[in-house]
């Protein structure tokens, strides 16, 4: 597993959920990305080298990005 790359995905807010997590897998393909509505936590907990979280709005009709997706 890669540990270099990009650790964090700031021009992703805002985002539409779908391309968001291409462009993350896209960019980190060693990485597993997990969507989460807002307010859900990560399973299992802690901090994970290989995972990012993607957390959107469920009441956002597009379902966006709601926070900066970054790595743990």
């Amino acid at each position: 597993m890669s540990t270099s790359g990009k650790t964090s995905w700031p021009e992703l807010y805002a985002m539409p959920v779908t391309p968001a997590v291409m462009t993350i897998h896209g960019e980190r393909p060693d990485l597993i990305v997990v969507v989460l509505p807002v307010g859900t936590a990560a399973t299992p907990p802690g901090f994970q080298s290989n995972r990012v979280c993607v957390f959107f709005d469920m009441r956002d009709k597009l379902g966006r990005v709601a926070a900066t997706p970054v790595v743990g």
